[in-house]
């Protein structure tokens, strides 16, 4: 299979120490049978071969391979998102891990996006817990029904189906870049868990999305980050945050692969300050004005059109390797500070959802991002998921304070302990 056009650059920009992969959790009420959740995941192959595949290189392109047999259920263990090494990848691209009470799937970003992959945890976590109590789950709200056959449109290139042919030109400024001390051997995950009603009520005091409220928030901590680092005005760079957009409201489709573009939404600070409530303005104009289908048709096109020229396609993949790789640096991550992908509020099937308490989505540090930040919302509490490689945590704590004084309580949960306690 194909790689779809957001996955191509994936394979060509993974480092040594560094792969994209995200997660997608769901914590259950009782414990998790290991047995179980192995015949789950066994008996979910053919209805998403798009998921149960490896990555292999050809002399053109890199593609997805079906594996012969389904991925092994494992312990889950360290921290999130552990480096995915390529002789893992060319043996599986996802994995399926417990802890307790907890189902967790990680992915390479080549399968899938955020929604993608929630989709084949909600149908995998209904099919484990029909085989535990034997209830009946109607496929709705997210969940497939596991015995039915996938469609031609579930496993399609979006991408290649919506572009219009016209390439919008959307060059913008170097963003700027968070620094740190990197850490190698240790992903720093710290949870923000807030009242969805109450970040809601915050979000529209000031008139926005609660997307825009957060993404408004990192950027407001952000700037006063680089005023104290930088008093000279003019030398500063631009701050901007990266909003994923699911395409897939924009243009009805319902591919389980990527289907999914980012805007870089944000304000340059050389032109004077910015209240939070002008930097939720401006953010919720920008998307707006951007986030539309015409617009992302051409953004799409952008990306689609060189990939179908002849002399590109009969290119050797080491030459393209090396195009993608200049392209990507000076066209990709440096454009942003950091992601606010936010996988809004996630529904259970009614006979399903008193047999789960918490669902989650974490994405991992980039490769020239140190922190990242995603958000998804369950059962009346939103999870904030600030992630980092570097040791600093000076950023996350500035984001929660600054939610705190806005009205938000936050609880905290870290994995920074058990970081030390290993150390020890």
């Amino acid at each position: 299979m194909r790689l779809d056009n957001a996955a191509l650059i994936f394979p060509v920009i993974r480092k040594r120490r560094w792969v994209n992969v995200f997660r997608v959790s769901a914590t259950l009420t009782e414990a998790v049978e290991p047995e179980l959740l192995q015949q789950a995941v066994a008996d979910l192959a053919p209805r998403f071969p798009s998921m149960y595949v490896r990555l292999k290189t050809g002399l053109f392109w890199h593609y997805l391979e079906g594996v012969p047999t389904p991925p092994t259920v494992r312990e889950d263990y360290a921290y999130p998102l552990t480096l995915m090494q390529e002789k893992e990848l060319h043996s599986c691209c996802l994995r399926v891990m417990y802890f307790q009470d907890r189902i967790a799937v990680e992915f390479f970003h080549s399968l899938t996006d955020g929604t993608g992959g929630m989709v084949y945890l909600k149908t995998l976590a209904a099919r484990y817990l029909t085989l535990k109590h034997g209830v009946e789950i109607p496929a709705e709200e997210g969940v497939l029904d596991w015995r039915a056959e996938p469609s031609a449109e579930e496993l399609e290139d979006s991408f290649v189906r919506h572009t219009n042919g016209v390439v919008l030109n959307d060059r913008e400024p170097d963003a700027l870049r968070l620094r740190g001390s990197y850490e190698p051997d240790f992903l720093y995950l710290t949870t923000g868990v807030c009242p969805t009603e109450t970040l809601r009520e915050a979000a529209h005091r000031c008139g926005v999305t609660v997307t825009v409220f957060l993404a408004a928030v990192m950027e407001e901590s952000i700037l006063r980050y680089q005023a104290e680092r930088c008093p000279e005005r003019k030398k500063r760079k631009p701050v901007k945050v990266t909003v994923p957009v699911n395409l897939r409201r924009l243009y009805g489709s319902k591919t389980l692969r990527n289907f999914v573009l980012t805007l870089n939404t944000g304000v340059d600070t050389r032109m004077g300050d910015y209240t939070l409530e002008e930097i939720c303005k401006r953010i919720a104009a920008q998307l707006a004005a951007e986030a539309t289908p015409q617009q992302m048709a051409g953004r799409i096109a952008a990306n689609v059109t060189p990939q179908e020229i002849p002399v590109i396609r009969m290119t050797p993949l080491f030459l393209k390797i090396l195009v993608m790789r200049i392209v990507y640096a000076q066209r990709g991550e440096c454009k942003g500070c950091i992601n606010m992908s936010n996988l809004g509020q996630l529904r259970l099937p009614a006979a399903m959802a008193p047999f789960v308490r918490r669902m989650e989505f974490i994405i991992g540090p980039q490769r020239s991002y140190p922190n990242n930040c995603s958000v998804a919302t369950f059962g009346g509490e939103t999870y904030i998921n600030m992630i980092r490689n570097i040791r600093e945590s000076e950023l996350e704590r500035r984001f929660f304070s600054r939610l705190v004084e806005l009205g938000v309580p936050v609880l905290i949960e870290s994995n920074a302990k058990s970081k030390m306690q290993n150390a020890k």
